[in-house]
């Protein structure tokens, strides 16, 4: 059954479990009503929530928002519906949920991270681990493709960004996978029906996730300041203008969460949705150095990895003809803005040719728009590009098995064969 625009309920997490079709469906409802449609904010236990949120779906809006920092406020929170408490803020309060200056001086510090030298020095390491992953996949042949291949490229990049030893890789992957998982069991144990009980293991599986990820960056910060070695976590602990403890630990959460859901999640759709389009795979194929920046920029696009984020409205405003209160929480989806027939001809085609491609995949234009877009985009192209060279024949097989989530447009798992 078709939903009418009146019964989405955007809040309602069965809702995101939903047919992709079927969704895509009710985003495409959503942008033909005149203005953004009001949702009711689910009430989480231990957490709280809200009166509610606009949808922001259409892409004039979602970029117009990303713009006005000024009105659109990262503050209290941008990647949490309810306020966050105190007690999540401290491990994942990090810069996104900050506006200016506090922002820009963060953004300024971990800027070190993209500057040429270093950019280089990625350029190699993400070459050398995407031949590593991509070794083994062909001497396995066959199996889960994104904790074989997809995940591991990503995190393992940033750990040797931020001189994390090879041995921890496995457990920052881990906790990546539950402090990404939302409200999917298989990760959180939260189920849908929001028990008090489950939601309290949810959070406290989540609570250590954060712990053990900022503990690790902590005690990395304390050994770079007495002994830096010129990687980025001594970079980011060192000089005049430096992290504290509490903030590397929060940024090393953001970057190895925000760092591995777009990447390994655009190599997994990416691999799906080549599948499905053996036209675009044979383009692809037949000029590799042509069609391959199109090709990452339409799977992005297409898959838009991050689903949403929070904005608040700082005072009184008027946008295209929708009035805004102080206070108001605004959503907005990239997701519908990808996919708005107003931008893009056919959007629900994949389509590597297509040119121009004004995405809102890494965010909207702004303040926010992501920091290591440039580094996403080279993993991603270093990897379909070692895949498609060195196993030409490889594809998905099966249906994915998907992340249940208001937030990431993740694959948990996705069998596939190189032949």
């Amino acid at each position: 059954m078709t939903l009418g625009a009146v019964e989405i309920d955007l809040s309602d997490m069965p809702f995101w479990g939903l047919p992709r079709r079927e969704r895509a469906d009710a985003f495409r409802r959503l942008r033909e009503l005149d203005r953004p449609a009001f949702m009711s904010e689910q009430r989480i236990p231990f957490i709280g929530g809200g009166k509610g949120y606009y949808a922001l779906v259409r892409h004039a809006d979602v970029t117009e928002a990303s713009r006005n920092a000024g009105v659109f406020s990262s503050e209290p929170t941008s990647n949490s519906i309810p306020d966050m408490p105190r007690w999540l803020a401290v491990y994942f309060g990090s810069m996104i949920n900050m506006d200016d200056p506090r922002h820009a001086r963060l953004r300024r510090i971990v800027s070190r991270a993209f500057t040429p030298r270093i950019l280089q020095k990625m350029e190699e390491d993400v070459a050398r681990a995407a031949r590593e992953i991509v070794d083994q996949a062909i001497s396995e042949g066959a199996g889960d493709f994104v904790p074989q291949v997809a995940a591991r490229l990503p995190v393992q990049v940033i750990c040797d960004m931020m001189g994390i030893p090879p041995k921890y890789q496995d457990m920052v992957l881990r906790h990546t996978n539950v402090i990404l998982g939302n409200a999917d069991v298989e990760y959180t144990g939260i189920r849908p029906d929001m028990s008090r009980l489950n939601v309290a293991r949810g959070i406290a599986r989540l609570l250590r996730s954060g712990h053990a990820l900022n503990s690790l960056a902590r005690g990395l910060g304390r050994e770079r300041r007495a002994r830096p070695t010129g990687d980025l976590t001594s970079m980011l602990v060192n000089g005049e203008e430096h992290l504290t403890a509490q903030e590397l630990g929060s940024f090393f959460i953001l970057l190895v969460v925000a760092g591995s859901e777009t990447t390994r999640n655009a190599i997994a759709h990416g691999l799906k949705l080549f599948t499905d389009n053996p036209d675009q795979r044979d383009l692809l194929l037949g000029d590799l150095d042509a069609h391959l920046p199109g090709a990452v920029e339409e799977v992005i696009r297409y898959a838009t990895p991050v689903i949403q984020f929070r904005r608040t409205v700082t005072r009184d405003h008027e946008m295209n003809g929708q009035h805004y209160v102080k206070g108001d929480k605004v959503l907005l989806f990239y997701n519908s803005a990808n996919r708005d027939e107003a931008m893009f001809d056919d959007p629900e085609v994949f389509d590597i040719t297509r040119s121009p491609n004004p995405h809102v995949g890494f965010g909207g234009p702004g303040p926010h728009y992501c920091l290591g877009a440039h580094l996403a985009r080279r993993e991603v192209t270093v990897m379909f590009r070692e895949l498609f060279t060195r196993a030409p024949g490889i594809r998905a097989t099966g249906e994915p098995d998907y992340l249940l989530s208001n937030f990431i447009n993740g694959i948990k798992h996705m069998s596939y064969r190189l032949s």
